[in-house]
């Protein structure tokens, strides 16, 4: 039997993710570290299977702005990816990088938007990466694409693209800590459910949910 929405992953699927997210994370912060010229640490994240208004209510409320970083998942693995970016970590990383902060998203300029697209991108290809490792599976992702939107403005795209199969997100929550302050990681791990079973039955073996 296989797993027919993100709800049926048992403890063995979301084991699987968490050692994803694992070397995901540990990807990141070395790539981050380089990126931004000091050390960068990230907690061990959770794994978190909510709908779309528990999802809302972890991070914030509708009407939150933030910016995320998106980009769609193909190959061997079919889906999408989202980075979410809060205005704390935008200054942290933008003061760090070139020297500035913003006051809102609105400031936001060719100069920033591309060192955000590049940690977006950072972040998400280092879980594609741990995915590909483990699994030796093939993953191509498109050129990423940043975003500033109020959150259920943010996250309805991946409902609207995922809401034929699921109506449930995968979220990767952890800290990011730069400077000695920890900042919020979410990120948005959506793959489709055919390619959700293909990546338990590499790594697990005859999976059946």
């Amino acid at each position: 039997m296989s797993i027919k929405s993100y709800e049926e992953m048992d403890g063995i699927a979301l084991d699987v993710m968490r050692e994803i997210g694992s070397i995901g994370t540990g990807n990141a912060a070395t790539v981050l570290s380089s990126l931004v010229g000091q050390k960068v640490k990230m907690t061990v994240p959770e794994i978190e299977i909510k709908d779309f208004n528990d999802t809302i209510t972890l991070l914030g409320g509708p009407e939150d702005v933030v910016a995320a970083v998106l980009v769609q998942m193909s190959e061997d693995i079919q889906g999408t990816m989202l980075f979410l970016l809060r205005m704390e970590f935008v200054n942290a990383v933008l003061k760090q990088i070139i020297g500035k902060e913003v006051k809102n998203y609105s400031d936001l300029h060719e100069m920033e938007i591309s060192v955000l697209t590049e940690v977006g991108n950072i972040m998400i290809s280092s879980y594609t990466n741990a995915i590909s490792t483990l699994s030796g599976m093939t993953i191509h992702l498109t050129v990423p694409a940043i975003a500033v939107n109020m959150l259920g403005g943010i996250l309805s795209v991946p409902m609207a693209e995922m809401g034929y199969e699921t109506d449930k997100l995968m979220l990767i929550n952890g800290k990011l800590i730069l400077n000695e302050v920890k900042h919020d990681s979410t990120i948005l791990m959506l793959p489709d459910i055919e390619s959700l079973n293909r990546l338990m039955s590499k790594l697990v073996g005859d999976y059946s949910g």
